[in-house]
């Protein structure tokens, strides 16, 4: 059903369902903690796949195991640093910094140096956020850092896996391998908040929000579209997040968090048209 969505649009609703899970996640972060509500998501998404899907693993090679098994990896630390930073920093600033991770790739993807002018742009972005309120912390700042890092290696394990699995299947394998690594880590430090139904239950609708339906569309549309367009409509993220900070937790951000916000949306798009216009036609 999926499949007969426009690609760009299977990533617009991507973007929207993620960010509203977000915005939940954080109003129960009083009642359970961060790493709990990210196992929840993780658990959620990783059942509901299975009873969909129904992987088939039979006659898989070993390099397709190792990319599904990577993407797992970078799934749940994806996830599980930007809730931590969510914890920490308004969602519009951790988004806005986690979305460095993806900027960076498009930049590097470029390979012109006049398209410099694009992370520059970027940087001016980052110095803004420091002229905010003072509501930043390093904590949080180095958490969004990390969910950047593994955004980037998100977004070309995704297209890997997508191309070697079929369906859903290799999206499926990722979310039980984020699942279960993440899993020791809850039952040892941050099980706070699993015996409240009520975490449960909203955990459980941010798992559909921000896993099942995003990751879904996303490894959808990379099949047919490129990272670096992909990238271009994943432009609208850091406003997005910022909006569902202001409807959902009734965050604010000031006049420079804006300014950051657009520099890095505008260097985005920027810097992804470039590396598109110089990438290859795909096979």
């Amino acid at each position: 059903m999926l499949s007969r969505v426009s690609p760009v649009w299977l990533v617009i609703i991507g973007i929207g369902s993620v960010q509203l899970g977000a915005g939940i996640a954080k109003n129960l972060f009083d009642d359970a903690a961060p790493t709990t509500l990210v196992w929840l998501r993780l658990a959620t998404s990783a059942v509901i796949l299975l009873a969909l899907a129904r992987p088939q693993l039979s006659g898989r090679t070993a390099r397709d195991w190792q990319v599904a098994v990577a993407f797992g990896v970078t799934l749940g630390t994806m996830n599980w640093a930007i809730y931590e930073s969510f914890a920490r920093i308004p969602l519009g600033i951790a988004v806005t910094i986690e979305f460095l991770g993806p900027l960076t790739l498009a930049v590097v993807g470029s390979r012109r140096p006049r398209d410099l002018v694009w992370a520059l742009l970027a940087a001016v972005g980052v110095a803004l956020l420091g002229l905010g309120d003072g509501d930043l912390t390093w904590a949080g700042v180095g958490f969004a850092l990390l969910a950047a890092v593994a955004w980037a290696a998100y977004i070309l394990l995704s297209a890997s896996t997508g191309r070697r699995w079929p369906g859903l299947d290799g999206l499926t394998v990722a979310s039980v391998v984020a699942t279960l690594g993440l899993a020791p880590f809850v039952l040892a430090f941050s099980g706070h908040g699993l015996g409240d139904p009520r975490v449960i239950l909203l955990g459980t609708l941010v798992g559909v929000l921000s896993s099942v339906i995003p990751y879904s569309c996303e490894i959808t549309a990379l099949r047919s579209i490129r990272p670096s367009v992909f990238s271009i409509l994943m432009s609208l993220e850091p406003a997005a997040a910022a909006l569902a900070g202001m409807l959902v937790v009734h965050e604010f951000l000031t006049l420079e968090q804006w300014g950051a916000i657009a520099c890095v949306v505008v260097a985005s798009v920027g810097a992804t048209r470039s590396e598109q216009r110089l990438a290859p036609a795909p096979d």
